[in-house]
Parts: C-alpha cells; structure tokens; sequence
C-alpha cells in the first residue's frame, strides 16, 4: 500500500510508486495539422505578394524604359520614309521650275531720293539676260518707303520668276499682288541698295533655291 493511501481506505485504483502522475490535456491533431496548414499559406502568399511588389517597381518598369526608345530614335523602315516623302511636296521650286533670266521680264523703279539708279540697275539686268520692260520712278506706293535693298512686287503666277530676281541683289522682299497678272516682275530699288549680287553669289543663291538644304531644327537628338 502507498502512503498516499489512507489507512483503512482501500480503493480500486491506487497510486503506487514514488513519481507522481502528470495529467496533460491532449490536443486535436486536426488542429495542429490545420493551424500548421494556415501559417504556411500565410506565409506562401507573403512571399508571393513581395516578389510581385519587386517586379512591378524594379524589373519590369526598368526593362520598360529602357526598351521604349523616343520616337524621334526610332529608325523608320525606306518603304515608310519614301511614303513619307511622295506624301509631302517640297515647297522650294526645283532646277527645271526655275525659269530662265531670258523667260523673265523685269520692271524696274527707282523709290529712293538718288538719281539714275533705275537706268544703271535695269542696264546691269539686262547684261544678265533679263527682258527689261521698263524703268524710272516708283509709283507714290513705294516711293521713299523701301527701306531694304529692294522690294519685289508680282502677281500670283509669278513666284519662279520673283525668286530668280531676288537672287541677283542680296537684301531684297517680296510681295504678291494678286491684282497683277502675269509673270511679270516689279523691282522697287530701296535705300539699302548699292549693287547687284556678283556672279557667285547669284549661282549659289540659285543653287540653294533648286536645292534646298534641311531644317536646321530637323534634326532630333543622338540616340
């Protein structure tokens, strides 16, 4: 008999021995294989979530920027550029358009206070081939009020042959005057004027008009 066991007292069951018993409260393994379970896939869509995150703010926004190239950088393929150049017409008048010096026929007037220069210029035009029709004082319109080298005054038709003038004096304007009709052109001498363009500067003026040049702000930045 135990000496837990009172004398006297005699039972079924007895503690025998000198260790006591531990009653411990059993756990549900379903709960433990569901808890287990649960922290897991907590900790499956946490790491899922972050890689996500990495992805949308470094990876693919890194390769995106440094894929999209500006537009501007793009090479274009010849069949686009072609399109491109069939779809816009050049405004400058080609080497055939221009017209030739003896084709043109030039009025010139003198709108300044100086003697003689109608004369002397439509002389000098004339040397050059041009059709004098004929020359002496600006009308009241433009007299004393050309302030540039010249003022080239035509009809609507006449644009060829205004740019073929213009490029025998350096300085000049021109006007369009749709009341006038023909080809015919109307050089008002003004105060800047001093002379004509030597020869070389009208053949590289007129090559500029057959041939022009670019844009200066066509050009995009080196990619």
């Amino acid at each position: 008999m135990s000496m837990l066991t009172p004398p006297g007292m005699g039972g079924k069951y007895r503690v025998t021995g000198t260790q006591y018993p531990r009653m411990r409260r059993t756990r549900s393994r379903r709960r433990i294989v569901a808890s287990t379970v649960a922290v897991t896939v907590a900790l499956s869509f946490a790491g899922w979530g972050t890689l996500q995150l990495i992805d949308t703010f470094g990876g693919r926004s890194g390769s995106k920027k440094a894929n999209a190239a500006p537009a501007s950088c793009r090479r274009s393929t010849p069949s686009a550029t072609a399109s491109a150049a069939k779809a816009v017409p050049s405004s400058a008048p080609s080497a055939a358009a221009l017209p030739k010096p003896g084709a043109i026929t030039v009025n010139v007037y003198n709108a300044t206070s100086k003697s003689g220069l109608a004369k002397s210029t439509a002389d000098a035009l004339a040397a050059r081939g041009f059709k004098i029709g004929t020359f002496g004082n600006a009308p009241a319109t433009y007299d004393k009020k050309v302030m540039q080298s010249a003022l080239l005054v035509g009809g609507a038709k006449a644009g060829p042959a205004l740019s073929v003038v213009s490029a025998q004096i350096t300085g000049t304007a021109t006007k369009t005057d749709p009341k006038l009709a023909g080809t015919t052109v109307d050089l008002m001498i003004g105060k800047a004027f001093t002379k004509l363009s030597s020869d070389a500067q009208v053949k590289q003026a007129l090559t500029a008009l057959a041939h022009p040049s670019p844009a200066a702000g066509s050009t995009g930045k080196a990619c």
